[in-house]
């Protein structure tokens, strides 16, 4: 009887730390949180990443671009901007912004002069004549359709964008 009782007790405690070990796996998978598909750059980031950018910068540059966030193709940017650039015109691309720091223009819409393919994705010229112009300041949201002529003036020392690039048709 004695060995029948014992054998019982094993087999009683293998089963339930069989069981407890299935429980535990159970509840680790269902509080393990998803795979997450989706960039992610907390304010501080985006802080401490603006603040690299500014330091890096010569005292001439007028224009520095550097990935924030990625899915694949596309790039959410921040964008530095000390001196105007050319009038541009995206193809393909629509371009979203919103203006984190700083004050400038935009200038869109209208027709380029002096268009020159720079490259299958930028189409730049000398000006935009024609254009609605508005003012920037942090806060502002901007979508420029794909192959609508767009500029950014600066009226302050600097202009800082959170830019992405999308496909889009005109």
């Amino acid at each position: 009887m004695k060995t029948m009782a014992r054998t019982f007790t094993i087999g009683a405690t293998s089963l339930l730390i069989a069981v407890s070990s299935g429980f535990a796996a159970a509840s680790a998978q269902a509080s393990a949180p998803a795979a997450d598909p989706s960039g992610f750059a907390s304010g501080a980031e985006v802080q401490a990443q603006v603040r690299e950018m500014l330091a890096a910068m010569k005292p001439d540059q007028g224009f520095m671009w550097r990935p924030l966030v990625r899915d694949g193709a596309t790039v959410a940017a921040i964008e530095i901007w000390k001196k105007p650039g050319r009038p541009a015109v995206h193809p393909a691309e629509a371009e979203y912004a919103i203006v984190l720091e700083g004050s400038g223009t935009l200038v869109s819409g209208g027709t380029m002069a002096d268009a020159k393919v720079s490259n299958a994705n930028l189409i730049e010229g000398s000006q935009i004549e024609g254009g609605a112009t508005r003012p920037l300041g942090p806060g502002d949201v901007i979508l420029i359709p794909a192959g609508a002529p767009h500029w950014f003036g600066i009226t302050g020392d600097r202009l800082v964008l959170l830019g992405i690039k999308l496909p889009g048709a005109k």
